[in-house]
């Protein structure tokens, strides 16, 4: 190997000076530094994760891991050409903020204030202009380029549905996030959470458990989830209460439905005819009220309960139906309130009307959805595929019109005239009990809830 030892090379002429030939590779040796050929656009990256506050050195890209708190980065001072390149090292930056502060007087794209960098998985290279403008920015890539991964998880009775794993608990339970997975796969879960129906009374029928759901959800694309349990709560149905002999008992709410964030209030019990003790006789507030009861004097009947209690937006019930005067020795309670509809007043009115003509109220209609299209959940709808949950209880009458539940497994009215219980909701859709006749006859029980998530699991 031939070894020249000069300190200068110099053109012969012109001002390009060629050094080797087509294909030859040019090598400092090792240790050895260069000057004067600046930079080509890019930084030699420093591959240990900064983890706290720094001032950062020209030519250096810089992974930025704010796990556990924010970091600021300091510039270095600026010259023409200086270059620095940050990335977010564990997708944290929108929780926690890095902060860019400017060198003394330095300026970021013509300011002399902080730049905060608060985008998930956010590169971006500063390159030092002038004095004018500072520091610009040329290139801020927000784009995940890892390939798509998904959320897995455990606990309850687990389905699949083309792309997406749903998850059924039909009593208590533990959704468990075994790893999240990132926004090119899934990082959110859909899901529908129904609490316990209230159960019917004399005359009143039970309101349905509160329906809450996010499937279809454009406008949140559903609930975030880390990797944790998270316990679940199925709410249980109202039981029913017996009527012994002409006059009845206060009835029972169902119990609230809980996942992570969501609550559904169990349903209003419905309301007992007047006249009888304790005198409870407008429907229990609740996901849906209770159906009111029966004045069984001249005056009309008493008022369903108010659903969607306490509120959340959007609505996860209705208010039940008034009840009606139907004579002294007869009653026609109001239906219970469904997550799709108010429960039907009883159609009496204030003045006697004759025996055997007026029924109660329908139970409002329950809600459809498509979140788990599986037949052994829910009930069938009117038409179509979507399973429906929480519809209100029928309200109980002494006559022989049978007061029908809601869709959505709403227990119907009682069935037997004079004396007839009350049919309990169905169970796992939180419907409302149906209401009963004269006793001895028992109010139906309301139905238990339902949590289902829903999430994608692969492409």
């Amino acid at each position: 190997m031939s070894k020249i030892e000069v300190n200068q090379i110099s053109s012969q002429c012109g001002s390009t000076l060629t050094i080797g030939q087509s294909g030859d590779s040019i090598q400092l040796a090792c240790g050895a530094t260069q000057s004067g050929f600046g930079r080509t656009g890019t930084v030699d990256w420093d591959t240990t994760a900064k983890t706290a506050s720094f001032t950062a050195v020209s030519g250096n890209g810089y992974f930025v891991n704010t796990t556990s708190g924010a970091i600021t980065v300091t510039l270095p001072a600026g010259s023409a050409g200086s270059i620095v390149s940050l990335k977010d090292y564990a997708n944290t930056w929108q929780t926690n903020n890095v902060t860019v502060t400017p060198n003394g007087t330095d300026k970021i794209n013509g300011n002399n204030s902080d730049a905060i960098l608060n985008t998930e998985d956010q590169s971006i290279t500063l390159v030092y202009v002038d004095s004018t403008k500072g520091w610009r920015a040329v290139q801020d890539s927000t784009s995940d380029v890892s390939g798509a991964t998904y959320i897995v998880a455990t606990g309850g009775t687990i389905t699949c549905c083309g792309d997406y794993k749903i998850h059924t608990f039909t009593g208590p339970g533990t959704f468990t996030v075994c790893s999240v997975g990132n926004p090119s796969g899934s990082t959110t879960v859909d899901y529908l959470v129904v609490a316990g129906g209230g159960s019917g009374t004399f005359s009143g029928g039970g309101g349905a458990g509160g329906f809450r759901q996010s499937f279809p959800n454009p406008a949140t694309a559903g609930l975030p989830v880390t990797a944790q349990g998270y316990p679940i709560t199925v709410g249980g149905g109202g039981s029913g209460t017996l009527t012994p002999s002409g006059c009845g008992s206060t009835g029972n709410s169902g119990t609230p439905s809980v996942f992570s964030t969501i609550t559904s209030a169990g349903g209003g019990y419905g309301g007992i005819a007047s006249g009888c003790g304790p005198v409870a006789t407008t429907g229990a507030n609740g996901g849906s009220g209770g159906g009111g009861g029966t004045f069984r004097s001249p005056g009309g009947g008493l008022n369903g309960g108010t659903g969607n209690t306490p509120p959340v937006a959007p609505p996860q019930g209705n208010p039940g139906g008034k009840g009606s005067y139907d004579g002294p020795s007869h009653t026609a309670g109001g239906g219970g309130g469904g997550a799709g509809a108010a429960g039907s007043a009883s159609p009496g009115g204030c003045s006697p009307q004759p025996p055997g003509t007026t029924a109660g109220g329908a139970g409002g209609a329950g809600t459809g959805t498509a979140i788990n299209p599986s037949p052994s959940v829910g009930t069938p709808g009117p038409s179509g595929p979507l399973r429906y949950f929480a519809g209100g209880g029928g309200g109980g009458t002494n006559n022989v019109t049978t007061p029908i539940g809601g869709v959505g497994g709403g227990g119907n009215g009682n069935t037997t005239s004079p004396n007839g219980s009350g049919t309990s909701g169905t169970t796992n859709t939180g419907g409302g009990g149906g209401g009963n006749g004269e006793g001895p006859a028992t109010g139906g029980s309301g139905g238990s809830g339902i949590v289902i998530i829903r999430y994608k699991y692969q492409n």
